[in-house]
């Protein structure tokens, strides 16, 4: 008998993740002035924790769930989505963080048996990301400013991001010189990241010097560069993971231009939206016509039409930086907006490619 759950049990899952996605894209609107419901607008101070945890965080352990197929690992993703539901319902605020640092920690011990499975390095870099995680989540629950979790939390995106693309590497396994490049990378990142907790300047220097060393080592060595002269799906994917290597190139040079991750600044915003929005939202667009069907046994067909979401994604983002650097709020609104949108955009196109998927495999 398989240890795992039916599909039909992850759709829930899925739809508590997708929750947090809009209603945190709503709260993070409402902190840049465009005008909301008055309760998507008291949850603005919840716009991170609901983008990273309640859906990066949830979607991240779903799928790692589904990989481990052991039905211990999905209650991970139950109880981070949980977690982001009860911030949403309004909930006493130590029950969101609890929830969510549990699911956490199951993500964590779900990427040890990995590891103990297959002693790798792309494995241990996703431990480590799982426990970048589970250490930013316990820094929330302690009542600190969510600002001090948020290197933990790119930490625990950016690591998993680069375990995974690290693992498909094995088909063009890189040189022990850019191994050692690789390890460098990621110890020079996690150093930033357990610094900025006691000397926040100097540990996001360190956090930012990272981020460029890490994404010029994946412009270099990942499978894309490749994969980008082909056609259809392998190429959409390359051209999403290429583009999101320059964001994370960008939020490090940000970063490093600009002394550390000022807190509350313009270059702090640009900084953590180049990552969060520009770098990982690109992977999100490129992995989940092969996650969703990993996840839900649907097909999703590759269509053009992929490639306008994306296109607005990067606008929305240079318009959002922009205005950033020029200090013009409403470019930054408007931006953000935009950002919203291109999200909306790709999920109705994936609607649309899955119900096109079923309806021609029906013969209808």
């Amino acid at each position: 008998m398989s240890a795992d759950v039916p599909v039909a049990w992850r759709v829930p899952l899925l739809v508590l993740a997708f929750a947090s996605l809009f209603v945190g894209m709503a709260a993070g609107l409402a902190r840049l002035g465009w005008l909301f419901p008055a309760p998507v607008a008291e949850l603005a101070a919840l716009h991170g924790p609901l983008m990273v945890c309640g859906f990066f965080g949830t979607v991240i352990s779903l799928e790692r769930a589904v990989a481990l197929s052991r039905r211990w690992g999905y209650f991970g993703p139950l109880l981070t989505g949980l977690g982001a539901a009860a911030g949403i319902l309004g909930a006493p605020f130590a029950i969101a963080p609890i929830l969510v640092a549990l699911g956490s920690a199951v993500l964590l011990a779900a990427s040890v048996v990995f590891y103990r499975r297959q002693r790798e390095l792309f494995t241990l870099t996703l431990a480590l990301g799982a426990l970048c995680w589970l250490l930013g989540n316990l820094l929330w629950l302690a009542g600190r400013p969510v600002y001090l979790a948020v290197p933990f939390w790119i930490g625990f995106l950016v690591l998993t991001i680069a375990g995974e693309r690290l693992e498909l590497s094995r088909v063009l396994p890189p040189s022990a010189v850019a191994r050692r490049v690789f390890i460098a990378a990621i110890l020079v990142l996690l150093a930033g990241i357990a610094l900025s907790a006691f000397a926040w300047t100097a540990g996001t220097l360190l956090l930012g010097a990272g981020l460029l060393t890490l994404s010029l080592w994946l412009m270099r060595q990942d499978v894309a560069r490749r994969t980008v002269k082909g056609r259809g799906l392998p190429r959409f994917i390359a051209v999403c993971l290429l583009t999101g290597y320059v964001w994370l190139a960008l939020s490090g040079l940000v970063v490093l231009v600009s002394g550390g991750l000022g807190y509350g600044g313009a270059s702090y915003d640009a900084a953590l939206h180049a990552v969060l929005l520009g770098f990982v939202l690109s992977m999100v667009f490129g992995h989940a016509p092969i996650i969703l069907p990993a996840v839900l046994r649907v097909a999703v067909p590759y269509t053009p039409y992929f490639y306008l979401p994306l296109a607005l994604l990067h606008l929305s983002m240079l318009v959002r930086l922009a205005g950033d650097w020029m200090m013009l709020e409403q470019w930054r609104a408007w931006g953000s907006a935009l950002n919203g949108i291109a999200l909306l955009a790709f999920v109705l196109g994936i609607v649309a490619a899955v119900v096109r998927g079923r309806t021609k495999k029906a013969g209808l």
